[in-house]
């Protein structure tokens, strides 16, 4: 062979370096990852040496897909983090409280009365927020993967799940929004005595039915934590042993993930009925399908993810536009439609369109306001709000500096799916009766009722009515009889507030002089 013979063969060995090369000079820079990863890694800061660690132990190591699922965290980090919640008032200056300072709910919340009595209505915060990428050590994530795999691949009941099924649902290192710390070798050891009696035939459901019986020992629920905002770690959870749903989810979650059982974390963030919002953990079966009963009307119910989920509002809007809430965040799915029937309703808005804004929200009554559970387009006037759960009284608004403005009049989506409109019966007026202000609600939480709260003899009330607003049709004093008012409007949304209360009462429309609570 002669030199020109060698000229081919030379050619394809260097073709990839000069590509190499080319991107080099057309980027600046070459990245051995993909794109999503990179970008990450540019996120990180300080702190992309640890991330790049680990990446190379499992590039080092040979294990494609624990290098995979290394990617698979990194590319998917952004937005998870630590956070840290403080009270403040309304001008952003902290006031001190902690909850666990009290013996009780009820005297926790008569201390954070007479807080607000002093500063003015308070609420709760985000004081501190250590996002992952800037603060997670590369050990830490290491173990998190090996411990997950080796879960995976040796628990006879993890064979038939798929790679995918595993990053999503079994590798994650977090629940929600809680401190970094390890959890799975402890939870494989607390359960692994009662693993070993099942034999080698046993199924994902008797793992899970085995380690749901030995994790649900560990957290209970204790209402103090309604006002202890901040999410428990594993090891204050273990400490205390008591806290609200969302740190006895994730408990249930590192317990599940730990030993291989593919569960997940499903919620509403605002109950459509009550106030209050519920998470709690469902078992998913090979194909990653899974549901819960409810006890509380819904009109969302959304699954926690780890990564970027595409038709979450945080994942479609612009970095400059504003969103409520959680609903800005891009790691929420829409489960919906795996717990009820649901209808896409479509509202005309009535009010004018903000400059520049592109998407619409639905609202439920929750805590004596109207919270946006979910958001729609903007199309010539209109906009749709998809899968919505029925049998709930409903509010469009827009979200202008971080407020909620009404878009349209309240409607009731009906039972059967149709919108009945809440916007009057012209100039007519009515008398109208009322007995209760709140109806008998059940608590997902503590697994009990509360009855319902009765108009008290000697008490004042306040009788408001939806007109683009609450407006306040005047006060009386209650007797023996149920309190009423004259000259009320007919066809609308009312609200019957006792003086001096939280104002967590209930609306309610009329039907043959009945009160109808939402």
């Amino acid at each position: 062979m002669n030199r020109f013979d060698l000229l081919p063969c030379l050619l394809r060995r260097i073709a990839p370096c000069l590509i190499g090369l080319v991107l080099l000079a057309s980027t600046g820079c070459a990245s051995r990852w993909p794109s999503p990863v990179e970008r990450c890694l540019k996120l990180a800061g300080d702190n992309r040496p640890q991330l790049e660690k680990v990446l190379e132990h499992y590039d080092e190591l040979g294990d494609d897909q624990k290098l995979e699922a290394a990617q698979f965290l990194i590319a998917n980090m952004e937005g998870h983090g630590y956070k840290v919640a403080a009270l403040y008032d309304e001008e952003k200056n902290e006031v001190p409280f902690d909850a666990l300072d009290y013996k009780s709910l009820k005297e926790a919340e008569a201390a954070l009365d007479k807080l607000e009595a002093e500063h003015g209505t308070l609420d709760f915060g985000r004081k501190e927020f250590v996002p992952d990428l800037e603060a997670i050590p590369a050990d830490f994530l290491i173990e998190n993967i090996d411990l997950a795999f080796a879960a995976w691949r040796e628990r006879p009941w993890a064979a038939e799940l798929s790679f995918d099924t595993f990053c999503d649902y079994l590798l994650p290192y977090r629940g929600s929004n809680e401190p970094l710390e390890p959890w799975r070798r402890s939870c494989m050891d607390r359960i692994a005595p009662a693993l070993s009696k099942l034999d080698a035939s046993a199924d994902i459901k008797a793992a899970a039915k085995v380690v749901g019986a030995e994790a649900g020992k560990w957290v209970r629920f204790y209402d103090l934590y309604y006002l202890h905002p901040t999410d428990q770690g594993y090891a204050e959870m273990n400490e205390t042993r008591y806290g609200r749903c969302e740190d006895i989810s994730n408990m249930m979650g590192y317990a599940f993930r730990a030993n291989a059982v593919v569960s997940v974390s499903d919620y509403t963030p605002y109950w459509a009925d009550r106030d209050n919002n519920h998470a709690w953990e469902v078992l998913l079966d090979a194909e990653g399908h899974g549901r819960a009963g409810l006890s509380n009307r819904a009109a969302k119910i959304y699954r926690k993810m780890f990564s970027v989920q595409p038709a979450a509002l945080g994942a479609i809007k612009g970095d400059d536009e504003e969103a409520p809430r959680w609903l800005a965040g891009k790691t929420y799915k829409d489960v919906t439609t795996d717990y009820m029937e649901t209808t896409d309703v479509t509202v005309r808005l009535t009010t004018e369109q903000p400059a520049g804004a592109r998407f619409a929200y639905i609202c439920v009554f929750n805590g004596g306001e109207w919270q946006a559970i979910h958001w729609g387009w903007i199309e010539e006037g209109r906009v749709t709000f998809t899968k919505m759960g029925r049998d709930i009284a409903y509010l469009p608004a827009y979200y202008v500096d971080k407020e909620l403005i009404p878009a349209a009049d309240p409607f009731i989506l009906s039972k059967e799916g149709e919108i009945v409109r809440l916007n009057g019966a012209g100039d007519e007026s009515t008398r109208i009766e009322m007995a209760a202000t709140r109806p008998e609600t059940p608590d997902a939480d503590k697994g009990i009722s509360f009855p319902t709260i009765v108009v008290k003899p000697g008490a004042t009330y306040e009788l408001s009515v939806w007109d683009g607003g609450w407006l306040s049709l005047g006060k009386e004093v209650a007797g023996d009889k149920p309190v009423s008012f004259g000259s009320v409007p007919t066809g609308r949304l009312y609200w019957l507030v006792e003086e001096g209360s939280r104002r967590l009462e209930r609306i309610f429309t009329v039907e043959d002089g009945k009160q109808i609570f939402w």
